[in-house]
Formats: C-alpha cells, sequence, structure tokens
C-alpha cells in the first residue's frame, strides 16, 4: 500500500508532530471524500475512510510492539518504547480532532448538519444524560464505568479485529471534534450577535474556551483507549504469530496486562478531572468571556 510506504512505527517515534500533521490530513481527505461520494451518509463514511487511511500504521506499529515485547525484558525499557509509541498515536488522534473541530466551525450549516449528524446525535444524548448530575461520587462512578466500558471495547476490537480500535478512537475524534467546533460556532454566534464584528478579537477566546471543555480530561481518557487497545493489538500479534505458551508469550501477556491496569489508572484520573476540575475551569473562563 502506498500508505504504508509513506509513513511506519520507526519513522513515527523519530517524527511524532508530523503525525499530528498526518492525521489533519487523514481526517480532511476522509470528511471531503466523504461529502462528495456518500453526502447521506458522510457522518459514518468519513470515520470510515479516516480509518482506513491510519489502518497500516497502526497495524504495523502493533507488529513492532509485539515484536519489542520479545527482545526487551526490562519493564522500565520496555514502557519506554510503548511511550513512544503511545505518543505518536496521541499525535495522530489529535490531528482527527482539530480536523474535525476546524471543518465543523467553517463548514456551511447544512453540510454542517448533515455531515456531522451521528455526532451530534451522540452529543445530544450524553448531555440529556448528563443534565442535572453534579460533581459528586455517584456521576464519578457513572462516567469511570462507561470509560472502562468503552476501554474493553478497544481492547476486544484491538484482539479480534487486529488494528479495530482505531474505529472507536477515530469515531471518539469524530465526536470530540463535532462538540467542539460546534462550541466554538455558537460561542461566536453569541458574540456576533451582541457586538457586531468588534467581537472578532475574543476569537482566541472562545477557542480556549472550547478546548478547557474537552481537552484536559480528554487526553488523558483518550491516551486511556490507546493504552488499552495496545496491549489487546500486541496480544492479537502474538497469538496470530503462534507465540502461544511459550515463554516469551507469558511475557507479553504480563506486558499487556501492566497495560491494562496503566489504561485503568489514567481513565481513573481522566475522571477525576471531567467531573471535578472541568466544570470549575470551564465556569471561570466561560464567566470571564461573557463579562468581556
Amino acid at each position: 500500500m502506498v500508505l504504508e510506504a509513506i509513513v511506519n512505527p520507526k519513522m513515527a517515534e523519530r517524527h511524532p508532530l508530523r503525525m499530528f500533521l498526518l492525521g489533519l490530513l487523514y481526517a480532511t481527505l476522509g470528511l471531503l471524500l466523504a461529502l462528495w461520494l456518500f453526502t447521506g451518509y458522510a457522518s459514518m463514511v468519513m470515520v470510515f475512510l479516516t480509518v482506513i487511511a491510519s489502518l497500516p500504521l497502526v497495524y504495523n506499529t502493533f507488529k513492532h510492539e509485539e515484536t519489542m515485547d520479545k527482545l526487551i525484558h526490562d519493564e522500565k525499557l520496555l514502557m519506554k518504547e510503548h511511550g513512544k509509541v503511545l505518543l505518536y498515536l496521541m499525535m495522530l488522534f489529535l490531528g482527527f480532532v482539530v480536523a474535525f473541530s476546524i471543518l465543523y466551525a467553517i463548514l456551511p450549516e447544512p453540510t454542517v448538519t448533515t455531515t456531522f449528524r451521528s455526532q451530534m446525535e451522540t452529543i445530544n444524548a450524553i448531555n440529556n444524560r448528563m443534565t442535572g448530575q453534579t460533581a459528586s461520587f455517584g456521576t464519578f462512578m457513572n462516567i469511570f464505568s462507561n470509560n472502562i466500558r468503552v476501554m474493553f471495547f478497544c481492547i476486544f476490537f484491538a484482539f479480534f479485529y487486529g488494528a479495530g480500535a482505531i474505529f472507536i478512537l477515530t469515531w471518539n475524534a469524530s465526536v470530540i471534534g463535532a462538540a467542539i467546533g460546534n462550541l466554538i460556532r455558537t460561542k461566536l454566534a453569541e458574540l456576533f450577535s451582541k457586538m457586531g464584528f468588534l467581537a472578532a478579537s475574543n476569537y482566541l477566546h472562545v477557542i480556549s474556551l472550547s478546548l478547557i471543555r474537552y481537552l484536559p480530561h480528554g487526553i488523558f481518557e483518550i491516551l486511556g483507549y490507546f493504552i488499552g487497545g495496545l496491549a489487546g493489538g500486541i496480544i492479537s500479534v502474538a497469538v496470530i504469530r503462534h507465540d502461544f505458551g511459550t515463554k516469551e508469550f507469558n511475557h507479553i501477556l504480563a506486558d499487556s496486562l501492566d497495560l491494562v491496569v496503566l489504561a485503568i489508572v489514567t481513565l481513573f484520573v481522566a475522571c477525576l478531572i471531567e467531573v471535578f476540575v472541568t466544570p470549575a475551569l470551564f465556569h471561570v473562563v466561560g464567566g470571564t468571556l461573557a463579562h468581556s
């Protein structure tokens, strides 16, 4: 495949920032092609096209990390190796989010309504479910249990479908991008209606507000999903290579379990931020914007 020749795990490790640009490219092309070829189903087709573009890199990453598990037996060195991979995968994901956010914010409203229909239905369902909930232990456990469920879906998809976890993560990127883009459009519309184009000076403030609303907990949340997906992908490759029952497989299994535990801890931190930190930050920055 051409995409497989363009980028590989070693190249991605050396230049993680390029993965951000690649994420921008993949998501933008996926959305534009979906609008061009499958307008009525663009909200899902753009996710599939973005996933297809990412599959060679993600699958080769799982193969590379499974090989590293065989070669490296020092757990600290192994986690350092995994850290490099998680960094460039997160940069790829952030590229998706930024592309979807920008496109949502700048495309004409009728086009946005069609292109992000499924994403907005998901956002509305989440908002309706969270309406009236306050920063409490019950809210925390509700969000945490849901995130754990998504993490196990990532492990499941990565194990049974190879790089399948990237579909769940790309879908999440499109939902987060739609949420950020929608918030930017809404706040800018409010500013322009009140102050006209003089409010354009608050443009960066609006973007900051959008990022504070979703990114502080979102970074940790998606990192947890990537860690879980990496664990499932490594085991999947080991089984495909017939390593089952060997000493190397036992080491790979132990490393994957460590990754699952790390993913759970990461999601725990994400929930703490989402329930107790983000609402306070959003309230402070939102209040400042309202009085500016």
